[in-house]
Protein backbone atom coordinates (compact mmCIF):
# COMPACT_ATOMS: atom_id res chain seq x y z
CA UNK A 1 0.00 0.00 0.00
CA UNK A 2 1.20 3.57 -0.68
CA UNK A 3 2.53 5.44 2.33
CA UNK A 4 2.28 9.14 3.05
CA UNK A 5 5.28 11.22 2.01
CA UNK A 6 7.61 11.87 4.91
CA UNK A 7 8.09 15.57 5.39
CA UNK A 8 11.86 15.13 5.69
CA UNK A 9 12.34 13.26 2.42
CA UNK A 10 15.65 14.23 0.77
CA UNK A 11 15.29 16.82 -1.98
CA UNK A 12 14.01 20.36 -2.45
CA UNK A 13 11.61 21.88 0.08
CA UNK A 14 9.75 25.17 0.34
CA UNK A 15 9.52 26.12 4.01
CA UNK A 16 7.14 28.74 5.41
CA UNK A 17 6.83 29.79 9.05
CA UNK A 18 4.87 32.61 10.69
CA UNK A 19 4.73 34.34 14.03
CA UNK A 20 1.96 33.36 16.46
CA UNK A 21 -1.18 35.38 15.72
CA UNK A 22 0.78 36.76 12.75
CA UNK A 23 2.90 38.84 15.10
CA UNK A 24 6.27 40.14 13.93
CA UNK A 25 9.15 37.72 14.37
CA UNK A 26 11.73 40.33 13.39
CA UNK A 27 11.88 43.72 15.09
CA UNK A 28 15.08 44.90 13.40
CA UNK A 29 17.66 43.86 10.83
CA UNK A 30 19.83 42.30 13.54
CA UNK A 31 17.05 39.79 14.17
CA UNK A 32 17.01 38.79 10.51
CA UNK A 33 20.77 38.41 10.50
CA UNK A 34 20.53 36.21 13.58
CA UNK A 35 18.04 33.89 11.88
CA UNK A 36 20.32 33.60 8.85
CA UNK A 37 23.26 32.79 11.13
CA UNK A 38 21.24 30.07 12.84
CA UNK A 39 20.07 28.68 9.48
CA UNK A 40 23.65 28.65 8.21
CA UNK A 41 24.94 26.80 11.27
CA UNK A 42 22.17 24.20 11.10
CA UNK A 43 22.56 23.84 7.31
CA UNK A 44 26.27 23.12 7.58
CA UNK A 45 25.58 20.57 10.31
CA UNK A 46 22.90 18.83 8.23
CA UNK A 47 24.65 19.22 4.85
CA UNK A 48 21.75 21.30 3.59
CA UNK A 49 21.83 23.97 0.85
CA UNK A 50 19.86 27.21 1.15
CA UNK A 51 18.95 27.97 -2.47
CA UNK A 52 16.85 31.06 -1.77
CA UNK A 53 15.09 32.90 1.04
CA UNK A 54 12.92 35.87 1.88
CA UNK A 55 12.61 37.17 5.44
CA UNK A 56 9.49 39.30 5.87
CA UNK A 57 8.49 40.97 9.16
CA UNK A 58 6.08 38.30 10.39
CA UNK A 59 7.09 35.24 8.36
CA UNK A 60 9.84 33.75 6.25
CA UNK A 61 10.27 31.62 3.13
CA UNK A 62 13.17 29.22 2.65
CA UNK A 63 14.01 27.08 -0.38
CA UNK A 64 16.33 24.37 0.84
CA UNK A 65 17.79 21.15 -0.48
CA UNK A 66 18.49 18.27 1.86
CA UNK A 67 20.81 15.35 1.10
CA UNK A 68 19.34 13.10 3.77
CA UNK A 69 15.96 12.65 5.45
CA UNK A 70 16.80 15.19 8.13
CA UNK A 71 14.52 18.16 7.36
CA UNK A 72 12.74 17.85 10.72
CA UNK A 73 16.01 17.91 12.64
CA UNK A 74 17.27 20.89 10.61
CA UNK A 75 14.09 22.90 11.20
CA UNK A 76 13.84 21.98 14.87
CA UNK A 77 17.24 23.54 15.52
CA UNK A 78 16.44 26.65 13.44
CA UNK A 79 13.07 27.42 15.03
CA UNK A 80 13.99 26.50 18.60
CA UNK A 81 17.22 28.49 18.63
CA UNK A 82 15.69 31.56 17.05
CA UNK A 83 12.70 31.50 19.43
CA UNK A 84 15.11 31.23 22.38
CA UNK A 85 17.12 34.20 21.07
CA UNK A 86 14.01 36.32 20.37
CA UNK A 87 12.31 35.64 23.71
CA UNK A 88 15.46 36.39 25.67
CA UNK A 89 16.22 39.59 23.75
CA UNK A 90 12.70 41.00 24.06
CA UNK A 91 11.97 39.57 27.52
CA UNK A 92 8.94 37.62 26.37
CA UNK A 93 7.74 34.07 27.02
CA UNK A 94 5.53 31.56 25.30
CA UNK A 95 5.31 30.39 21.72
CA UNK A 96 6.85 32.51 18.98
CA UNK A 97 5.68 30.43 16.02
CA UNK A 98 2.07 30.21 14.91
CA UNK A 99 2.25 26.48 14.35
CA UNK A 100 4.57 23.83 13.06
CA UNK A 101 6.37 25.08 9.96
CA UNK A 102 4.76 24.32 6.60
CA UNK A 103 6.80 22.47 4.02
CA UNK A 104 6.11 21.67 0.38
CA UNK A 105 8.15 19.06 -1.46
CA UNK A 106 9.29 20.26 -4.89
CA UNK A 107 8.42 17.68 -7.52
CA UNK A 108 9.61 19.19 -10.81
CA UNK A 109 12.11 21.57 -12.34
CA UNK A 110 9.37 23.95 -13.49
CA UNK A 111 7.91 24.00 -9.97
CA UNK A 112 11.37 24.78 -8.58
CA UNK A 113 12.07 27.76 -10.82
CA UNK A 114 8.56 29.15 -10.49
CA UNK A 115 8.94 28.94 -6.73
CA UNK A 116 12.17 30.97 -6.84
CA UNK A 117 10.31 33.72 -8.68
CA UNK A 118 7.50 33.55 -6.12
CA UNK A 119 9.86 33.82 -3.14
CA UNK A 120 11.75 36.73 -4.68
CA UNK A 121 8.48 38.51 -5.54
CA UNK A 122 7.16 38.44 -1.96
CA UNK A 123 8.37 41.93 -0.97
CA UNK A 124 7.06 43.34 -4.26
CA UNK A 125 3.64 41.76 -3.75
CA UNK A 126 3.55 43.25 -0.23
CA UNK A 127 4.34 46.73 -1.66
CA UNK A 128 7.55 46.92 0.35
CA UNK A 129 9.72 47.59 -2.71
CA UNK A 130 9.17 48.65 -6.31
CA UNK A 131 11.44 46.08 -7.90
CA UNK A 132 12.43 42.49 -7.27
CA UNK A 133 15.98 42.05 -5.90
CA UNK A 134 15.94 45.39 -4.06
CA UNK A 135 14.68 43.96 -0.76
CA UNK A 136 17.72 43.37 1.50
CA UNK A 137 16.63 40.02 2.90
CA UNK A 138 16.44 37.94 -0.26
CA UNK A 139 19.36 36.09 -1.81
CA UNK A 140 19.05 38.00 -5.10
CA UNK A 141 19.74 41.28 -3.27
CA UNK A 142 22.96 39.81 -1.89
CA UNK A 143 24.01 38.62 -5.35
CA UNK A 144 23.22 41.83 -7.26
CA UNK A 145 24.92 43.98 -4.65
CA UNK A 146 28.00 41.73 -4.40
CA UNK A 147 27.53 41.30 -0.68
CA UNK A 148 28.74 38.41 1.46
CA UNK A 149 26.44 35.40 1.41
CA UNK A 150 26.43 32.69 4.04
CA UNK A 151 28.31 29.47 3.19
CA UNK A 152 25.06 27.48 3.15
CA UNK A 153 24.12 29.46 0.00
CA UNK A 154 27.35 28.61 -1.82
CA UNK A 155 25.73 25.97 -4.03
CA UNK A 156 22.51 27.92 -4.59
CA UNK A 157 20.89 27.69 -8.02
CA UNK A 158 20.89 31.50 -8.17
CA UNK A 159 24.66 31.57 -7.76
CA UNK A 160 25.67 28.46 -9.71
CA UNK A 161 23.31 28.60 -12.69
CA UNK A 162 22.85 32.32 -13.42
CA UNK A 163 25.09 35.19 -14.32
CA UNK A 164 23.88 38.68 -13.37
CA UNK A 165 22.29 39.36 -16.76
CA UNK A 166 20.28 36.14 -16.95
CA UNK A 167 19.29 36.38 -13.29
CA UNK A 168 18.01 39.90 -13.85
CA UNK A 169 16.00 38.69 -16.86
CA UNK A 170 14.68 35.71 -14.91
CA UNK A 171 13.47 37.82 -12.00
CA UNK A 172 12.74 41.02 -13.91
CA UNK A 173 9.09 40.38 -14.80
CA UNK A 174 6.56 40.44 -11.92
CA UNK A 175 5.03 37.06 -11.20
CA UNK A 176 1.83 36.54 -13.16
CA UNK A 177 -1.57 35.25 -12.08
CA UNK A 178 -0.97 32.22 -14.31
CA UNK A 179 2.22 31.41 -12.42
CA UNK A 180 0.51 31.87 -9.05
CA UNK A 181 -2.30 29.55 -10.11
CA UNK A 182 0.25 27.00 -11.28
CA UNK A 183 2.00 27.10 -7.89
CA UNK A 184 -1.31 26.63 -6.07
CA UNK A 185 -1.99 23.58 -8.23
CA UNK A 186 1.43 22.10 -7.50
CA UNK A 187 1.02 22.66 -3.76
CA UNK A 188 -2.14 20.54 -3.85
CA UNK A 189 -0.51 17.76 -5.85
CA UNK A 190 -0.66 14.43 -4.07
CA UNK A 191 2.61 12.60 -3.44
CA UNK A 192 3.05 9.08 -2.11
CA UNK A 193 5.72 6.42 -1.72
CA UNK A 194 5.11 2.90 -3.01
CA UNK A 195 7.70 0.12 -3.13
CA UNK A 196 10.32 2.64 -1.94
CA UNK A 197 9.67 4.80 -5.03
CA UNK A 198 8.35 8.37 -4.98
CA UNK A 199 5.16 8.75 -7.02
CA UNK A 200 3.41 11.95 -8.06
CA UNK A 201 -0.27 11.83 -8.85
CA UNK A 202 -0.60 13.88 -12.02
CA UNK A 203 -3.79 15.72 -12.89
CA UNK A 204 -3.96 13.93 -16.25
CA UNK A 205 -2.61 10.78 -17.88
CA UNK A 206 -0.30 11.10 -20.89
CA UNK A 207 -3.16 10.15 -23.22
CA UNK A 208 -5.34 12.95 -21.88
CA UNK A 209 -2.65 15.57 -22.50
CA UNK A 210 -2.13 14.51 -26.11
CA UNK A 211 -5.65 13.42 -27.05
CA UNK A 212 -6.63 14.72 -30.51
CA UNK A 213 -3.47 16.83 -30.88
CA UNK A 214 -3.27 17.40 -34.61
CA UNK A 215 -1.17 20.55 -35.12
CA UNK A 216 2.36 21.48 -34.18
CA UNK A 217 1.14 24.41 -32.06
CA UNK A 218 -1.31 22.18 -30.16
CA UNK A 219 1.36 19.54 -29.67
CA UNK A 220 3.79 22.07 -28.23
CA UNK A 221 1.15 23.43 -25.87
CA UNK A 222 0.33 19.86 -24.78
CA UNK A 223 4.05 19.22 -24.16
CA UNK A 224 4.25 22.32 -21.98
CA UNK A 225 1.11 21.36 -20.05
CA UNK A 226 2.35 17.81 -19.49
CA UNK A 227 5.69 19.13 -18.21
CA UNK A 228 3.92 21.53 -15.85
CA UNK A 229 1.81 18.59 -14.66
CA UNK A 230 5.00 16.96 -13.40
CA UNK A 231 5.95 14.62 -16.25
CA UNK A 232 9.75 14.53 -16.85
CA UNK A 233 11.03 15.76 -20.21
CA UNK A 234 12.56 12.35 -20.99
CA UNK A 235 9.22 10.61 -20.41
CA UNK A 236 7.40 13.05 -22.70
CA UNK A 237 10.03 12.58 -25.41
CA UNK A 238 9.74 8.80 -25.14
CA UNK A 239 5.93 8.89 -25.28
CA UNK A 240 5.89 11.12 -28.38
CA UNK A 241 8.91 9.40 -29.96
CA UNK A 242 10.73 12.69 -30.43
CA UNK A 243 14.13 13.94 -29.29
CA UNK A 244 14.73 15.20 -25.78
CA UNK A 245 16.25 18.36 -27.25
CA UNK A 246 12.93 19.20 -28.93
CA UNK A 247 11.08 18.81 -25.64
CA UNK A 248 13.67 21.01 -23.94
CA UNK A 249 13.23 23.74 -26.55
CA UNK A 250 9.45 23.68 -26.13
CA UNK A 251 9.72 23.88 -22.35
CA UNK A 252 12.23 26.72 -22.42
CA UNK A 253 10.34 28.82 -24.95
CA UNK A 254 6.80 28.01 -23.81
CA UNK A 255 4.01 27.47 -26.33
CA UNK A 256 5.66 29.94 -28.74
CA UNK A 257 8.13 27.32 -30.03
CA UNK A 258 7.68 26.75 -33.77
CA UNK A 259 10.41 24.21 -34.48
CA UNK A 260 9.98 20.69 -35.82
Amino acid sequence: MPTRLRVDLAGYHHIINRGVNRCDIFNCNDDKEMLLQIINKSALLHKTTLHDYCLMDNHYHLLIETQKENLSSFMRIVNANYAKYFNKKYKRSGHLWQDRYKSKYITSENYLYSLIRYIENNPLEAFMVDKVSTYPYTLSFIIFNAKHYYPCCGDSILIKQFDLKTLNEFLGEPISEKELQYLKTKEKQKIFIEDAILHIKQEKQFEEHFYEVCTKANRNLAILNAYQDGYPQASIASYLNVSKSLISKVVKSGDSFTGV
